[in-house]
């Protein structure tokens, strides 16, 4: 028996001295040898870098990053749930308020919705046949429309409705079909987003730049 092991470990080491001459007979073959500890060695994790305006002191002013206004239809319930959960997952990590989920119970409803819009830096308004039917919908768009009618707050998005649907009170405002492609909506609206929350930091940063530490107006600043 140890004769026929003698003649398998020669055979080996045999094979592995045609296939590498080089290499070193040291009882086991190039092949079967452990790797080398370098070869172990996995590259460093690299956490994927958030843009600077999601971290920016601007945009912590506000407790919410998008408002979702939808009808109390079950359909677009579960729309709005979809899109919030897209928009709050990594990368993303948005804040968002959800009507359906993260209304207070019990509270005055207008007086909270009034305080949310001043809380959130844009607005979402989920516009479908039922948000069309539904008069505390229509209540939600126009004070929406209130707070700044030819803003850039406002993201409307439509699904199952046609342009000629499409409400006379939002004519300036483009909107986002969810009704073609989906997915490539939430990513739209998400990139949306964070244009805003940029726009917001570099006009805060071109502000700042103009005025020095007392306050006062650098550029053409004069006492009278």
């Amino acid at each position: 028996m140890s004769g026929w092991f003698q003649k398998l470990f020669k055979s080996k080491v045999f094979l592995a001295t045609q296939r590498d001459p080089e290499a070193k007979v040291t009882g086991v073959s190039p092949s079967l040898s452990p790797p080398s500890s370098s070869s172990l060695e996995t590259a460093p994790f690299k956490p994927q870098k958030l843009p600077s305006a999601l971290s920016s002191q601007t945009r912590w002013r506000r407790k919410y990053d998008l408002l979702v206004c939808h009808s109390v239809a079950d359909i677009d319930i579960e729309e709005a749930k979809r899109l919030v959960s897209f928009l709050e997952a990594s990368p993303c990590s948005l804040r968002c308020f959800l009507w359906q989920r993260d209304v207070c119970p019990g509270s005055a409803v207008p007086t909270e919705f009034c305080q949310v819009v001043q809380e959130c830096h844009l607005q979402v308004l989920l516009i479908t046949p039922n948000f069309l039917q539904e008069a505390w919908c229509m209540y939600m768009m126009h004070q929406t429309l209130a707070e700044g009618p030819v803003s850039n707050r406002l993201i409307p998005l439509i699904l199952n409705l046609s342009h000629a649907q499409y409400p006379r009170e939002l004519k300036f405002y483009f909107y986002i079909n969810l009704s073609r492609n989906t997915g490539q909506a939430y990513s739209l609206i998400n990139k949306t987003v964070l244009k805003y929350l940029e726009d917001q930091v570099k006009h805060e940063k071109t502000h700042d730049c103009s005025m020095d530490s007392t306050g006062n107006i650098i550029s053409g600043a004069d006492d009278r």
